[in-house]
Formats: structure tokens, C-alpha cells, sequence
């Protein structure tokens, strides 16, 4: 096996402390072309399906990539924005306000850095853009509040396969979940209270979390436990009543059973039952994206009010709020705490490379 190297290394070059920020990913552009391999990526993940591969390869390559591009093509195209994919731009806004604020506490020795999982910026790519300015210490925060296999997991495997190539491995930390942080909860109970400082309170307030195969719950997947969690501690902060919020999952696909209920039937039946307004925030979202705006903010909303339904309000997420940059900030420190400042001195190390080279020489 060939390892990967700097073969160039400057020793006048100053170490750094980098920090990943992640994301589940995004097509180049919202049309069929830029889907296609985008959703072949995606879907290829078996931490995403859990399949027999000679089977779902089957089903992935002879119906699904033949069929859903052109559909989710025009679902992205009802988001897009002049900056592009919302997601992308969220996540840059997002390393941006943590880059400005984790220099302000640690100096400029800091670089902070986005990447999705599928699409571009790539985490290989980035990683080693971050690793030839010189990153020696790297904290990874996949910016997924509650642990699931396919979302988490399946970031870890792609930095690790990164790491097997690599010939200088850097130190190494990385943040599995954050749902029941102090900071994050109170930063998404904060956001309710704005929303209804503005517009009143609902009959209903909804908790929607991305939707997961109950297999994986099964099989031990924490994922569905930690929502709940998520759920529970922001409503014991904002002193809701348990008749007065639900917890629901969204965005499945396929015939199994997926974790229960499901959004969108839930919303359907709950004008019968009298429920006629509702609010609906996506905690487990760091950024507004096709599955809030569009699935969410327009198709969910629809089915409420087509089903007698008076009022629906959806609560955006954190995004790049100055919240939500103080909670991310705060867990990239608190990852940071043991790792001393390196010392170093460019002119001795640089005096010291120059020395042991002519003796080589000489």
C-alpha cells in the first residue's frame, strides 16, 4: 500500500489546530445530471441501507437512479437560492461565525473548515487542504445533534478511511452527539420563545426528527432514544404540558416499517381531533435544507390545512444565529481542553532542519 505525504513539509510552517464542521451533503446544482451521482453516492452508503449489496445494487442502479433524479431535481430546484443550496451556504456561514469566534479565545493558530459527506466540499478533499496548511490537532463536529449510524457513523467511516492512506495521522478528536447539551437546548428553547414572541403560541407544537429505519433502532442504534431526549429536555425548559407537544419522524422511503409515528400522517389526523394550529421545529437539523423547507415548510403544511387545518407555522432552524455559533463554539472548546498550545519557535525549528540537513550533506 502507498501512504500519502507531505513530501514538501516547510519547517518555518507554524502548527494549527483544525476543526471540521460536517453535513450530510448536496448536489452541484438542482438539476437530473448533478442528482444522479449525488444520490449514487448517497444511496451507495450501506451505513445509509443496510441491504444485501448485490441486491440493493439491483434495486439502486436499476430503478432508483432511473426514476428519482428527475423527481428530487425538481423538489431542490423549489429551495434553491442565488447563494446556491441552502445547506452549503448554512454550513459556511456556520464555519465562518465558529472560525471568528473560536480566534478570538485561542489566536490565529485555528482553522476552521466545512465539508459534507456526500458532494462537494468532500471530506477528503478538505482534510487534506487542512493538512497541508499545516493541521496537526483535528476536532470533528458532524453537525447532527443526536448520534445515528447512518448520519454520525457514516462521517466517522469517511475520515477514517482518509486516515488508512495517510502517513502522518494528527491528533484526534471527535464529537459523537451533542442533543442533550445545556447550550444546544437552550438555544433551540430560545428560538420557540421568539417564534411565539412574535406570533402567539400554537394548539400544537410538533418536534420533528429525519426519520430512520425501526431496524436500526432494533439493533441498537441510540438514534430514536436521543430525540426523544432532545424532545423531553427542551419542553421541560419551556414548561410545556406533555398534551401540548409531540415527537414525530419524517423523510422515509421504502416499504419497511420506519420509526413511528410518521410526520406527515400525524398531521393529517390531528384537525379531527381538534388541533387546529400548530408550530413545528426540526431539532435535529442544524441548517434549513430541502427536508425543512420544502418537505416541512410546504408538503407537511399542506397536508395540516388540506385536512382542516387553520394555521401552521414552521420554526426555522439554528442555521448560522449568533446562538447557535456560541453552541458550537462552546463544543469545539470544550473538546479542545488538555491539548496545550504546541511550542514552538520557527526560527529554532527551522535552524534545527537546516543543521540536520547539511550534516546529511556533508
Amino acid at each position: 500500500m502507498s501512504y500519502r505525504g507531505k513530501t514538501d513539509f516547510d519547517h518555518g510552517t507554524a502548527p494549527l489546530t483544525g476543526v471540521l464542521l460536517t453535513n450530510l451533503g448536496t448536489p452541484d446544482a438542482p438539476t437530473k445530471g448533478a442528482l444522479r451521482p449525488y444520490l449514487k453516492q448517497f444511496l451507495s452508503d450501506p451505513r445509509v441501507v443496510e441491504v444485501p449489496r448485490l441486491i440493493w445494487w439491483m434495486i439502486l442502479h436499476g430503478i432508483i437512479l432511473n426514476t428519482r433524479p428527475a423527481r428530487s431535481a425538481e423538489a431542490y430546484r423549489e429551495v434553491w437560492t442565488d447563494r446556491g443550496s441552502p445547506l452549503l451556504y448554512h454550513l459556511m456561514d456556520q464555519v465562518s461565525g465558529v472560525q471568528n469566534r473560536l480566534e478570538q479565545s485561542l489566536g490565529p493558530h485555528i482553522m476552521v473548515r466545512g465539508a459534507m459527506r456526500y458532494g462537494n466540499p468532500s471530506i477528503p478533499s478538505v482534510l487534506q487542504d487542512m493538512f497541508a496548511a499545516g493541521v496537526q490537532r483535528l476536532v470533528v463536529l458532524p453537525l447532527y445533534p443526536q448520534y445515528a449510524g447512518p448520519t454520525t457513523g457514516s462521517t466517522f467511516d469517511e475520515v477514517a478511511n482518509e486516515f488508512i492512506g495517510r502517513r502522518w495521522l494528527p491528533d484526534f478528536r471527535f464529537i459523537a452527539q451533542y442533543g442533550d447539551d445545556d447550550r444546544y437546548i437552550n438555544a433551540i428553547a430560545q428560538s420557540i420563545r421568539d417564534h411565539w414572541q412574535s406570533h402567539g403560541q400554537a394548539d400544537k407544537l410538533i418536534f420533528s426528527y429525519h426519520g430512520s429505519p425501526k431496524r436500526y433502532l432494533d439493533n441498537g442504534d441510540p438514534y430514536h432514544c436521543q430525540c426523544h431526549k432532545t424532545t423531553r429536555l427542551v419542553a421541560e425548559m419551556l414548561e410545556l404540558p406533555s398534551d401540548r407537544y409531540l415527537t414525530t419522524f419524517q423523510s422515509r422511503f421504502g416499504r419497511e416499517e420506519w420509526l413511528k409515528p410518521y410526520t406527515d400522517e400525524t398531521l393529517k389526523g390531528l384537525p379531527e381531533t381538534g388541533v387546529k394550529s400548530l408550530q413545528i421545529i426540526c431539532p435535529g437539523f442544524s441548517a434549513d435544507c430541502l427536508e425543512t423547507i420544502e418537505e416541512i415548510g410546504m408538503e407537511n403544511r399542506d397536508y395540516f390545512l388540506e385536512a382542516g387545518g387553520e394555521r401552521y407555522e414552521y420554526i426555522p432552524c439554528l442555521n448560522a444565529s449568533d446562538a447557535h455559533i456560541d453552541v458550537l463554539s462552546h463544543l469545539v472548546l470544550r473538546e479542545l481542553q488538555g491539548w496545550e498550545q504546541p511550542r514552538y519557535d520557527s526560527s529554532v525549528t527551522l535552524r534545527e532542519a537546516t543543521t540536520l540537513l547539511e550534516q546529511e550533506q556533508s
